[in-house]
């Protein structure tokens, strides 16, 4: 199997990152080559902007700024990590990636999209995951699973705020429908997880049944 690059995408709070976690444990155990990263972050570098990006003491820090960090992490992201990964064949899991900023930055702080691409062209290449999940929650459930946690700089932001990140995943996704699967992110977080292996079958090596050889089918009743 070739190099892979995967994101997960959805608002704070759809637990995306849990499922990505499960995704890691079960391609462990088929003992198949992967990395677990994260935007912003991934990269010495990329962490310390990570922290400064989160840091509540900047909230008032303009959009156009937020989107300059974030692209400076994602350049060293990809330099560092991602691209030798995914040339060397492993599996690369990825929490969050250019579709965060378009619906972070973009959708929420009203950067025009148009920014964010020159920005992408000149950071990435444009580069995109070969599949993108999306872990589907309205903003109002995802503001109630947050509640109680201890809250960074962008948790804090209204309800206003996540309506318009939600309302820019939908555009990404309905402009690039072939690379997205949306996951139903309200339903036990098991029933998420069964969604999940099913959105990428296609992609990854079915996990061998215990007590079954790798390589062999499993022999029902």
């Amino acid at each position: 199997m070739g190099g892979l690059f995967i994101t997960f995408e959805g608002l704070d709070g759809s637990g995306k990152s849990t499922q990505l976690q499960r995704v890691a444990a079960s391609l462990e155990r088929r003992g198949v080559a992967h990395i677990v990263t994260r935007e912003p972050g991934g990269t010495p570098f990329a962490d310390l902007l990570r922290d400064l990006f989160l840091r509540r003491e900047a909230a008032q820090v303009d959009g156009v700024v937020e989107l300059m960090l974030v692209f400076a992490s994602r350049r060293q992201h990809l330099i560092e990590v991602i691209e030798p990964a995914v040339a060397d064949g492993s599996v690369v899991l990825c929490d969050r990636f250019t579709d965060s900023t378009y619906a972070y930055q973009g959708g929420g702080r009203g950067v025009p999209p148009e920014v964010i691409a020159q920005a992408d062209r000149l950071a990435t290449s444009c580069r995109a995951p070969d599949r993108t999940l999306f872990f589907e929650l309205s903003p109002e459930e995802a503001q109630l699973r947050r509640r109680g946690a201890a809250a960074d700089r962008i948790d804090r932001e209204s309800l206003a705020f996540y309506r318009r990140v939600h309302e820019a995943y939908e555009r990404r996704m309905a402009a690039e429908p072939e690379r997205f699967r949306v996951i139903d992110a309200a339903t036990p977080i098991d029933d998420v997880a069964r969604a999940v292996e099913a959105t990428l079958s296609d992609l990854l090596p079915a996990e061998t049944p215990a007590g079954v050889e790798p390589g062999r089918k499993a022999v029902g009743p």
